[in-house]
């Protein structure tokens, strides 16, 4: 059975993704590969949330505090070693490997959706 394009995006619009703000940033020394645990404030409604991030490539701890970021606030959490991923910090890539932030260009209310 082929999907139409309206089912397609139907699924889409199910992922919610947020802005939030970091206001942690902290090393994750027992992670298996480098990253950072983060607290990103997604505003009223949906509150603070914790996040693993592997982006140790391009990112300091001091320079992501009040950084805006993408990320999907519907996933059901995920146990990585001893920290609890509550929300998917999302990004991309970059020629060498590294994960890029996906952010907005300009200050966002925290916990507005992406459209």
């Amino acid at each position: 059975m082929t999907k139409t394009p309206e089912t397609d995006f139907e699924t889409f619009l199910k992922v919610d993704i947020r802005t939030g703000t970091i206001i942690e940033a902290v090393e994750f020394p027992e992670a298996r590969k480098p990253a950072y645990k983060l607290k990103i404030d997604f505003g009223e409604g949906i509150g603070v949330k914790k996040s693993s991030a592997q982006i140790t490539g391009l990112y300091t701890p001091t320079k992501l505090i009040g950084k805006q970021v993408a990320a999907v606030v519907n996933f059901p959490r995920r146990q990585i070693g001893p920290f609890m991923s509550e929300v998917l910090t999302l990004g991309f890539h970059n020629d060498e490997g590294h994960v890029s932030l996906f952010s907005p260009d300009h200050k966002i209310a925290n916990g507005t959706r992406l459209l």
